[in-house]
């Protein structure tokens, strides 16, 4: 088990696009296992590469009804519904606001052997897959909030004890507060 540091808001890295990964070998084999293992100990929902200080288009998910990696994800919207829900993150502890988000999406890339994945994903799941595409573009859930909301979550990071004291970087095991649900079920991300 290797568990890695997540990278907080305020890191480039967060901000950056993610490389795609054009080499499957050991490394990115490492990469997905130490995705996962930092997933579990962190409370996780889903983790992107990007939040253990790695640039490359990788993430890990795991719903409760559906787990797994993407390398090089793509997706695209399948039909108009939405769905309204809260959401948070694990590099921005104790921040979370509802974020709205096609419902339904169809998703693609590949395994960590460079074999093709295609899964239709609804609810949680294509949530999941919506945030930690964004982390891959550089964009964080802040950005998908309406104003007044991210006034509200910009005011309540800067007055959280990590940002205040200039914190970029926190173990695993100490990250709490960014939670994202649906239904019944309830993990941080």
């Amino acid at each position: 088990m290797t568990i890695q540091p997540v990278r907080l808001f305020g890191d480039p890295i967060l901000r950056a696009r993610a490389a795609e990964v054009e080499t499957f070998d050991r490394e990115v084999r490492q990469l997905v296992t130490d995705l996962i293992d930092t997933m579990y100990e962190s409370g996780g929902v889903g983790m992107a590469a990007p939040q253990i200080g790695v640039g490359l288009r990788v993430f890990v998910y795991d719903t409760g009804d559906a787990q797994g990696h993407l390398i090089n994800p793509v997706f695209e919207v399948v039909g108009k519904e939405t769905q309204t829900g809260p959401e948070g993150c694990l590099s921005i502890p104790g921040v979370r606001f509802d974020v709205t988000r096609p419902l339904t999406v169809l998703a693609r890339g590949v395994d960590m052997h460079g074999e093709p994945v295609e899964f239709r994903a609804e609810g949680l799941l294509a949530r999941c897959v919506q945030h930690e595409t964004d982390h891959l573009d550089g964009v964080l859930f802040l950005q998908r909030l309406d104003s007044a909301s991210r006034k509200e979550a910009m005011r309540t990071i800067r007055e959280s004890g990590w940002f205040t004291q200039g914190i970029t970087v926190l173990p695993a095991s100490e990250i709490g507060g960014g939670r994202i649900s649906a239904g019944s079920r309830e993990r941080s991300r």
